[in-house]
């Protein structure tokens, strides 16, 4: 009696997790998915985007058609607010923003941010850092070349571009001019990664802050021995990164407690390194649709194949996990959360 049962239950789910992903297939068939890009074309979170809209569609019940649109600005807070706040809370509209969004509206304090970790739904992220290093880059015609350069006391001052306070590349910057102690000075304003490495490129300033597979993918005419720039130090690692055995973490350059913590704290956002969000309130099949359609999409050999031609790191994270990432975050030092809460509200952190 009690296996017929228990075979009921089992016919009685299997036909409700069916009707349910009809019901997703319905409302998806012959529409379109906004994917929201917070910064502007050419960069490595555009590229990224737009690689997983190549491939998403599959995945989703009823095929909907995956639409890339680029909306830069405040460091992707803009795009951001408009996924959480303004667009369509139904499952149409998904974003991808900077990995610091989460921290920033984690730690509150900005009035830009008009949402809170609450009103967000993690998709995932196609990267946790696992093989990738964000790297503070340098023409080599600098005057510094190398972290020691920048490390001395009066020693050459490097200019580095970055986009928006609270931004990762401004946030970096500042950390490692204020906190590790650099000889830094940030130009801030550009709209995205691509101009500021064409800014690089013209000389106008002489560094920039970005991942390595962000490179390889957008710049890989800058790696090498003679390429217009070298790396100088590594930041969201542990331990220095395989193929630049040669280049420090922050860590290792940061001698006091204090300052170990803020960057300890800083690089959590790392394990969320390409996130995509979407606002609550979509309901709960169709999340558990994007969910698993995202993270499908992400390890499918299609994509895979294509990231490595374009030597884009991957390490993908489902929806869940990530939010679970983000709540682990809270947990950071006090003192070390309450430094990143005030620069990442500042407007005057330059």
């Amino acid at each position: 009696m009690r296996n017929i049962a228990s075979l009921a239950l089992t016919f009685v789910l299997g036909l409700t997790t069916a009707a349910q992903a009809d019901e997703v297939a319905d409302f998806y068939k012959g529409k379109q998915i906004q994917l929201v890009i917070g910064y502007g074309a050419g960069g490595g979170y555009d590229l990224n985007a737009r690689m997983l809209a190549r491939y998403l569609s599959p995945y989703i019940p009823g095929n909907p058609t995956v639409v890339p649109q680029n909306m830069p600005g405040a460091g992707s807070l803009r795009a951001a607010n408009y996924v959480l706040t303004v667009a369509p809370k139904d499952g149409t509209v998904i974003g991808a923003v900077d990995r610091q969004v989460s921290l920033t509206a984690l730690l509150g304090g900005n009035p830009a941010v008009k949402f809170t970790p609450a009103d967000i739904n993690w998709i995932g992220t196609l990267s946790s850092y696992e093989n990738d290093a964000f790297i503070l880059w340098l023409r080599r015609d600098a005057a510094a070349k190398s972290a020691d350069d920048l490390l001395r006391p009066g020693g050459p001052e490097a200019s580095v571009g970055g986009s928006a306070i609270g931004s990762t590349d401004d946030v970096t910057v500042i950390i490692l001019r204020d906190v590790a102690k650099m000889n830094l000075k940030l130009v801030t304003g550009y709209p995205d990664g691509n101009s500021i490495s064409l800014a690089l490129e013209r000389n106008e300033v002489q560094g920039r802050v970005a991942g390595l597979s962000s490179i390889s993918g957008t710049r890989p005419q800058w790696l090498g021995a003679d390429a217009l720039v070298r790396p100088i130090i590594q930041v969201g690692r542990v331990t220095r990164h395989p193929q630049y055995k040669d280049v420090p973490t922050a860590r290792e350059v940061t001698k006091d407690p204090r300052g170990k913590a803020i960057i300890e704290a800083m690089e959590l956002t790392y394990q969320l390194a390409r996130p995509y969000i979407a606002a609550q309130g979509i309901p709960a099949p169709r999340l558990a649709a994007l969910r698993k359609g995202f993270i499908e999409a992400a390890n499918s050999k299609a994509l895979r194949d294509e990231a490595a031609k374009m030597n884009v790191e991957m390490s993908p994270v489902e929806g869940g996990e990530a939010a679970k990432l983000m709540a682990g975050m809270s947990g950071a030092p006090a003192e070390a959360l309450d430094y990143l809460r005030k620069l990442l509200a500042s407007p005057e952190a330059k």
